[in-house]
């Protein structure tokens, strides 16, 4: 099954092969290492668990499948909101995870705290909120890699206190404590992932990596 769906998402991948040839093997090898990598999704709005999500340029590509927000799609060059999932180009600007921490250092001068402090702490506080009020935690799961839109669209994303925890609060691809709320409308507006997708992900994905996000139906304007 994994094979026909890379074999029908072909189409989506940018060629990835050089014309030039390469000088030597140690060139090539280290072209290859320094290579970007990037993630395609796109959203499916009458039947949600087809969404996908295609990640090329890694030692390996991986499809899989995707959540979204539990109130639709929002058009390119929005301002997030809530329960709205936008389309458009996103660059990653941090990863972070119980195993991993990488933010911009921008992002980290922005928060007020030291970077060992965000290491320690910035990611177990996140994930220790109950954002549904039904008890659980564990939200993100293992990991939350957060995107940062291409577009000049002013955003409402920022570090801040919710219910008394200090937090980052962005547009974001993320684990979840159910992975069978994945390929459904449940989310906040952040896209979601199995565990087993996620840990590729997280090994993979590098600051400033690309992430086009498209949608095969309408979407809403803000």
């Amino acid at each position: 099954m994994r094979a026909a769906v890379l074999t029908a998402f072909a189409v989506m991948i940018p060629a990835m092969i050089s014309c030039k040839p390469a000088t030597s093997t140690k060139v090539a090898s280290e072209t290859q290492s320094a290579q970007s990598t990037s993630i395609q999704i796109q959203l499916d709005v009458k039947q949600p668990e087809k969404s996908m999500g295609i990640l090329s340029g890694g030692s390996d590509n991986l499809a899989f499948t995707v959540g979204y927000g539990k109130y639709g799609i929002a058009c390119e060059d929005s301002a997030f909101s809530e329960g709205l999932t936008p389309v458009g180009t996103f660059r990653v600007n941090a990863i972070l995870g119980v195993d991993r921490f990488d933010m911009d250092p921008a992002l980290i001068k922005k928060s007020g705290k030291s970077k060992n402090y965000l290491k320690a702490n910035l990611f177990s506080n996140m994930n220790s909120i109950d954002f549904k009020g039904d008890g659980e935690v564990g939200e993100y799961g293992d990991g939350y890699i957060s995107l940062e839109p291409v577009s000049t669209t002013p955003q409402p994303f920022s570090f801040n206190d919710y219910a008394g925890t200090f937090r980052w609060y962005s547009f974001a691809i993320h684990g979840t404590n159910n992975d069978q709320r994945v390929g459904q409308k449940v989310t906040g507006g952040c896209l979601n992932v199995a565990q087993k997708d996620l840990e590729t992900l997280m090994k993979t994905i590098k600051l400033g990596d690309e992430v086009t996000i498209t949608a095969n139906g309408p979407c809403q304007k803000s």
